[in-house]
Parts: structure tokens; C-alpha cells; sequence
């Protein structure tokens, strides 16, 4: 039984007999298309969680061929190549970090440290500091440059707190797992097979 009325982009109810024959064969047009698009997104989201299913079987397999506990790190990353080195996949677990109210008491700590050696400190130091904690266009700061401060060899008690309180302010958000697929070219480059995996 064919349908009498159809909703328009403002949820009106509108006769079909109204439509237009071309408007009609424009619609039946983009559904089709889209219910294949609907389909394909659904077959590669089985594709990527069958992948990874039979990576992690096959990294369970290794690291009990090893006497290992588990391979590729606390974050799951990995790197399998073939025989030949002609294909190649990566699989890269990367979490979304934000900072809590902790983080001002670290810049407050930091702000002490450089107030304390205002005389013997490098000008580059503060300007590291500030750059840092700087706010950007959406309104967060750079996780990179406030984690990367951790990695400077100083010994200074208050400093170390600050330290301490960065650790403290992390919250991971969110995680997503990355497939990515390469084949290795002419010119012994790897090229990635162009599969957006990680968005599904």
C-alpha cells in the first residue's frame, strides 16, 4: 500500500499527489543511496571489531609463546607487519584528557617556583610556563605542553608538588581506538588504505 501523505523537511504531512514526479524520483534517489551508505557503515563496524578481536587473540597468543604477560603496553598499541613488509596495520588506543581544578593549584606552585628564582631563572622557563597553561580558541589548554613540563629535570620541592598536582588534575575523558592500514610502495613508503575506522 503506498503512503498518502509524506513529511517535508518542516515535519508538514504533504499529499503525494501534490510532489512533484521529480522531486519524488530525487527522494526515492538519496534514501536508496543512503540505505546502502546506513549498510556499509554497519559492515565496517563489524570489520573493525572482528580485527580486533583477532589481534588481541593473536597478541594473547604471542605473549603466552614468550612467557609474557601482555604485549603492546598498558595502552594497547601495536604494530604488526607481514612476513615481507608489505603491509603493515597499526592499532593505537588514544585517550581524551582534561584537567581538573588541580591544574590552577599546579600554575599557582609553578607561578611560586618562579617568583622564588626570579633572579638566577632563565626568561625561556616562564615563557615555557606560561605558554603552557595558555588558553586556546576552545577554551582548553594544551595537554601536550602542560604534560611536557613534567619532563624537565628540576629537583625543587615546590616544583615537585606542582608536578604532583598536574598528575592529580588529569581525567581521562574519553578513549578511541585507531586501525590504520598501510601497504608499503615502489619507494619503500608506506601509503595508508584509506579506511576511517576510528570514527565508528
Amino acid at each position: 500500500m503506498s503512503k498518502q501523505f509524506m513529511e517535508d523537511a518542516q515535519g508538514r504531512q504533504v499529499p503525494v499527489s501534490m510532489i512533484k514526479k521529480f522531486d519524488l524520483k530525487r527522494n526515492d534517489l538519496v534514501c536508496s543511496i543512503m540505505e546502502r551508505a546506513f549498510a556499509e557503515r554497519e559492515r565496517l563496524a563489524e570489520f573493525k571489531q572482528r580485527v580486533w578481536e583477532e589481534i588481541q587473540a593473536f597478541v594473547d597468543e604471542s605473549a603466552k609463546d614468550s612467557g609474557a604477560k601482555k604485549l603492546g603496553g598498558k595502552k594497547g598499541n601495536i604494530t604488526l607487519t607481514s612476513f615481507d613488509g608489505r603491509y603493515k596495520l597499526i592499532v593505537a588506543v588514544n585517550d581524551g584528557i582534561l584537567f581538573n581544578e588541580k591544574l590552577q593549584i599546579a600554575k599557582q606552585l609553578i607561578d611560586e617556583c618562579i617568583g622564588k628564582w626570579s633572579k638566577n631563572a632563565r626568561p625561556e622557563l616562564k615563557v615555557l610556563v606560561d605558554d603552557a597553561f595558555n588558553v586556546g580558541k576552545n577554551g582548553l589548554v594544551s595537554t601536550g605542553k602542560v604534560l611536557g613540563l613534567r619532563r624537565l629535570n628540576i629537583t625543587d620541592a615546590t616544583w615537585r608538588r606542582a608536578m604532583d598536582a598536574i598528575t592529580e588534575s588529569i581525567q581521562v575523558v574519553s578513549s578511541k581506538t585507531y586501525m590504520r592500514f598501510y601497504e608499503r610502495q615502489e619507494d619503500e613508503s608506506y601509503k595508508q588504505i584509506p579506511l576511517d575506522v576510528a570514527s565508528l
